[in-house]
């Protein structure tokens, strides 16, 4: 009987020295799965523009383990496009110190310093960099415009002629040099290095449209015209080149042409300051009045006390009808000028045409002392031998084309943080899924509620709070929305492992996953969704969920160059058994966009047509299936889609109709 005691004691310590192990080798793995995880979901939400919210999980990160250089740098990231560069520079020099060897770190910090026009320290980051990665064309880049912005040009042009050598091929290299040379007053040099980058790469937008501005401040106006007709065909988003264009053809006497570019230009940038001003002056002078007063209404939101637009804005409002609105204009202008005496003779018009007598003679009075024999009250055609910087405030160039104080081109420093996110995903345009989320998506320009009677059964037994809504993009928190999220699932969490019951779990797990694809952490979403098919595999809301969740993360995890085929089929799985339990336009819709990943154009578009048949006002459902439609080479059902969409509130369908009639 010892023996046997003896031999389980021997047994029972043994078991617990074993559990032991298991327990305290499993605490670091857990802790350590819990902070990738959070790492990643950081990324992702990084990646969907979500900057506040990935913060919030890299805080985490950096709370539990403060000692990775990763939720520093990433937390970087997200304060650089929040424009925080201040923050954004203390995080990467946290990152440098848990980690010196990285060479993105410096290169973000050089960034962030740059956009400070702390042009010397980024100049010491690029440096640091290059000790570690001296093939690093792009180091060499921006270390050399940031040169250049020093004005220290001999430095600049050593390490370009160092580049030269290194990347004979490289287009850009002898296009920095043509910077430098501008910056330095040597057009001709510039225009030496410009023409040799077009040599080596005529496909660079931005060399001719350099190309262009030598040519415009030399009022070669044809050539400049053919640079930046060279320039739109290669960058045709850009509306200060069509802006440029229009000066051109302006002073060709092209002013239809001038026209058309000002209006492409608000287009693309409708609170370009230049673009309203100089379309209202043309359309002043071709007689189209009103049009040309929303224009300088326009300016003067934008500046209230810009008295050019002010003057232009009265003369406007007097020959249409509007004296007392001509009146106001002109006084704030004779205000700021007394002894400008057009302004005060037109007023004096305006006084007459209300027959407020006393005030116009007053007026003339005034004119009549100082002029007695000059001429007045005959508005001056705009003149193409004459601009004016936009700086000039000399109110006699009222009716002269304003131009940029110094037309250059805003130097392109090369990295993977210029632009947005987005410019770095896979060239998609279409409208994303349609997802549930309890936050309700608003659009200042189009109202549309979306609507789903199996959506609405579920709301039936939600509570306060957790109302589902139908929604196309993922909402954007605000850092008190996001704890407010967070602190829900910790609720939801306690509640799921105090419950008795499967039947008392479902509800609770549902809700859960919500809110994580709220919060975007799309694994736990999928985890949870998971686990509730399994209690009930007729759910139509689960299977919807959890594809869009999937969905994206597929799409986050391929921009990290991970094969994401089988995960797709996954999502077309899901797509297709909500489909079989019962019918949806959403869930037509979505399935198409899974076929539209897959190029299989055919099935894409029979599923956005079923869905445009069960919900006529779906726009994006017209939108995508335009787009399609294109990928296809179906011209004419594009246009007639995407005019559809336009039609329903998504406007940017029209700019999609403008290019492809002009291609």
């Amino acid at each position: 009987m010892q023996n046997r005691v003896q031999i389980f004691d021997m047994k029972g310590k043994r078991l617990c020295c074993l559990l032991l192990f298991y327990l305290f080798a499993f605490l670091p793995l857990k802790a350590q799965f819990n902070t990738d995880r959070l790492l990643m979901t950081g990324r992702s939400a990084l990646y969907y523009e979500d900057y506040v919210l990935s913060i919030q999980y890299f805080n985490q990160v950096i709370s539990v383990k403060p000692y990775l250089y990763e939720p520093w740098f990433y937390r970087a990231v997200a304060k650089y496009y929040l424009d925080d560069y201040i923050g954004a520079e203390q995080d990467c020099s946290e990152a440098i110190g848990r980690n010196p060897y990285v060479v993105g770190i410096y290169e973000l910090r050089g960034l962030c310093r740059i956009q400070q026009k702390n042009f010397s320290n980024a100049v010491d980051d690029y440096n640091t960099a290059l000790r570690y990665d001296p093939e690093n064309v792009s180091l060499w880049h921006n270390r050399a415009l940031c040169r250049i912005q020093q004005k220290e040009f001999d430095k600049a042009l050593a390490e370009l002629d160092t580049m030269s050598v290194r990347w004979s091929k490289n287009a850009r290299i002898p296009a920095m040099k043509a910077e430098a040379y501008l910056m330095n007053k040597d057009t001709t040099q510039a225009i030496a290095a410009l023409d040799e980058s077009i040599k080596l790469d005529a496909y660079n937008g931005n060399v001719w449209a350099q190309r262009a501005v030598i040519s415009l401040a030399r009022d070669e106006w044809k050539d400049a015209e053919s640079y930046l007709d060279k320039a739109i065909h290669l960058l045709p988003k850009q509306g200060g080149l069509y802006i440029n264009r229009a000066l051109a053809r302006f002073n060709q006497n092209n002013l239809r042409g001038a026209m058309a570019d000002y209006d492409t230009a608000l287009d693309f940038e409708p609170n370009n300051f230049l673009g309203h001003y100089n379309r209202g002056l043309l359309r002043a002078q071709v007689g189209d009045d009103n049009r040309a007063i929303t224009d300088f209404d326009f300016v003067l939101k934008l500046e209230p006390d810009n008295l050019m637009a002010l003057y232009n804005r009265a003369l406007l409002l007097e020959q249409t009808g509007n004296p007392r609105g001509a009146i106001r204009d002109y006084s704030k202008v004779i205000e700021q000028y007394p002894n400008f005496w057009t302004g005060l003779q037109q007023r004096a018009k305006c006084y007459r045409k209300l027959g407020m007598t006393k005030q116009a003679e007053l007026d003339e009075f005034r004119i009549l002392k100082a002029q007695i024999d000059k001429r007045f009250g005959k508005q001056p055609r705009l003149s193409k031998n004459q601009m004016r910087k936009r700086s000039d405030e000399d109110i006699e160039k009222y009716n002269q084309l304003a131009v940029a104080d110094e037309q250059e081109v805003e130097p392109e420093y090369q990295s993977d943080y210029r632009g947005r996110v987005q410019n770095h995903r896979v060239d998609m345009d279409y409208m994303p899924m349609f997802g549930l989320s309890t936050e309700e998506f608003r659009n200042a320009v189009r109202y549309y509620v979306a609507y789903d009677a199996l959506v609405e059964t579920v709301n039936a037994r939600q509570p306060k709070g957790y109302k589902l809504h139908i929604v196309c993009q993922p909402t954007t928190l605000s850092e008190a929305s996001t704890k407010r999220y967070f602190s829900r699932i910790d609720s939801l969490s306690t509640q799921i492992n105090k419950s008795p019951s499967i039947s008392d779990v479902q509800p609770l797990l549902l809700r859960r996953a919500i809110a994580y694809s709220v919060i975007q952490n799309y694994d736990a979403a999928i985890d949870d969704l998971t686990t509730y098919l399994q209690t009930d595999s007729t759910s139509v809301i689960a299977y919807w969920q959890r594809a869009v969740c999937q969905s994206r993360l597929n799409a986050f995890n391929a921009s990290q160059g991970t094969d994401v085929k089988m995960k797709t089929a996954n999502v077309l799985n899901d797509l297709t058994e909500a489909l079989r339990l019962a019918e949806s336009s959403y869930l037509y819709y979505n399935r198409g966009n899974v076929y539209v990943e897959r190029h299989d154009y055919q099935h894409a578009i029979e599923d956005y047509t079923r869905a445009i048949e069960k919900d006529p006002n779906l726009a994006e459902a017209w939108y995508n299936r335009g787009l399609t439609y294109l990928a296809n080479k179906q011209q004419q059902e594009a246009i007639s889609d995407l005019s559809k969409a336009g039609e329903l509130g998504l406007y940017s369908a029209y700019s999609i109709i403008k290019r492809n009639r002009k291609n």
